[in-house]
């Protein structure tokens, strides 16, 4: 029952998560997008106003035409819409997802004892630490050379080398998957922690200004705009950590941590692409192409570099005139795919691997495969997972070898039988 549940707070968790994030991750999208396509007004009216920008848009039937001033309104309009909880929602659902995930059974979700052999509660407590400690290094960088000559480059540089090194920890301290999304969610506090610390506080800070009649200083509005754009960035490689937990031949990589790092650069370097688009259609950044090449090119690289080596196939061996046939395991391991299956050895990786976790003691997702009839009605399900994916057994707990999963391929491909 307690398995059934936690299936339950995962998906209603998840799809909460993922719908904060749409709504969170649209508005970002639109307001860089607006940002860049403001052209000077047009109108006097709009000048005298102290209007910077204007944008005139159709979409749904209608027109609209949206205006930015360059500090402050002349006056404050009776409501005023704010975006912040698009924010604090995704952190929440986010965090409470990781928490039901990955916290609530480290042992088995985020440790992995041939990296660290540590207690629960001690890598809880470093996974935790990756989002506090991350975010008080960012924050510091953005302070001290943000506002410099050149700030947002030296800015740049130094926030890859942190996450670079965030990634090689936590991909030599967890879990492959555990680590990849321990990076996404490292990033992503950081993001909702810029709206909270600085984007937020300073748009109140400028609208008491204008409520007492003093000046509104415009720093507020430059710091803001300068931790938004930074989260326009860290988008796309954090949706490429959130992501590829589906996919095991990113985080199961013997070098994961580059693989991490190349993908999350990838995808910066092409969202800067679309930042610059916006600008250079009308004349004002130059061409952006470039970045979204550099991207494409990172991503090509990085699947040649990671295909898998070619396998050799393997001829049966005849038998001696006089010999028997050789059988079993050793038969199974040295057949090719087109060779009968015992399913007995088939059995005997399951029962050495998958019994303690999908056995008459424990159903973990209500699976049990100590029965030929079980395992044949499961045999979607193991193939997916420990062939296919290769996330079973979770973390490769119990040491299942490639030479076995191959048998379980084999078995597979052969129509699953379960006979003798």
């Amino acid at each position: 029952m307690e398995s059934y549940l936690l299936d339950w707070a995962n998906l209603l968790l998840r799809w909460v998560h993922v719908i904060t994030a749409i709504a969170w991750i649209g508005s970002s999208f639109y307001f860089v997008f607006l940002d860049s396509s403001l052209t000077p007004p047009e109108d006097d009216d709009l000048k005298k106003q102290g209007v910077s920008g204007e944008l005139w848009a159709v979409h749904g039937g209608g027109f609209y035409h949206p205006v930015k001033f360059a500090v402050s309104p002349p006056k404050l309009p009776g409501h005023l819409h704010w975006f912040f909880w698009e924010s604090y929602s995704t952190w929440i659902s986010g965090f409470a997802l990781f928490t039901v995930s990955y916290l609530f059974s480290a042992s088995t979700y985020l440790i992995d004892k041939s990296r660290m052999d540590w207690a629960p509660a001690t890598a809880i407590v470093v996974a935790l630490a990756f989002f506090v400690v991350f975010w008080l290094l960012y924050d510091a960088i953005c302070r001290i050379f943000g506002q410099r000559k050149n700030g947002d480059a030296i800015v740049g540089a130094l926030v890859l080398v942190l996450v670079c090194i965030a990634s090689w920890l936590a991909c030599h301290w967890f879990a492959g998957r555990a680590a990849f999304l321990l990076v996404g969610a490292m990033i992503a506090t950081a993001m909702s922690a810029n709206v909270f610390f600085w984007i937020i506080p300073g748009q109140r800070t400028v609208i008491a200004q204008i409520k007492a009649g003093e000046p509104v200083d415009p720093i507020h509005g430059k710091r803001g705009k300068q931790r938004s754009v930074h989260n326009t960035y860290f988008t796309l490689p954090v949706l490429f950590a959130m992501l590829s937990n589906h996919y095991s031949f990113t985080w199961s990589h013997p070098q994961n941590w580059l693989v991490l790092i190349l993908m999350m650069f990838a995808g910066a370097a092409i969202r800067q692409f679309f930042v610059m688009r916006h600008g250079y259609k009308l004349g004002r950044n130059g061409n952006p192409l470039p970045y979204a090449l550099v991207g494409v090119v990172v991503i090509v690289g990085a699947i040649a570099w990671m295909r898998p080596a070619p396998v050799a196939a393997v001829a049966t061996p005849m038998p001696a005139p006089g010999v028997a046939p050789v059988s079993g395991a050793a038969g199974a391991s040295a057949a090719g795919a087109g060779s009968q299956i015992d399913f007995k050895s088939v059995q005997a990786v399951l029962a050495q691997r998958c019994y303690m976790c999908h056995g008459e003691q424990v159903q973990m997702k209500n699976m049990r495969l100590d029965s030929p009839a079980l395992v044949q009605q499961h045999a979607q399900a193991v193939y997916q997972q420990v062939v296919v994916q290769k996330l079973m057994p979770m973390n490769n707990a119990t040491g299942m070898t490639d030479a076995e999963r191959a048998l379980v391929k084999r078995w597979f491909e052969a129509g699953a039988p379960t006979g003798p």
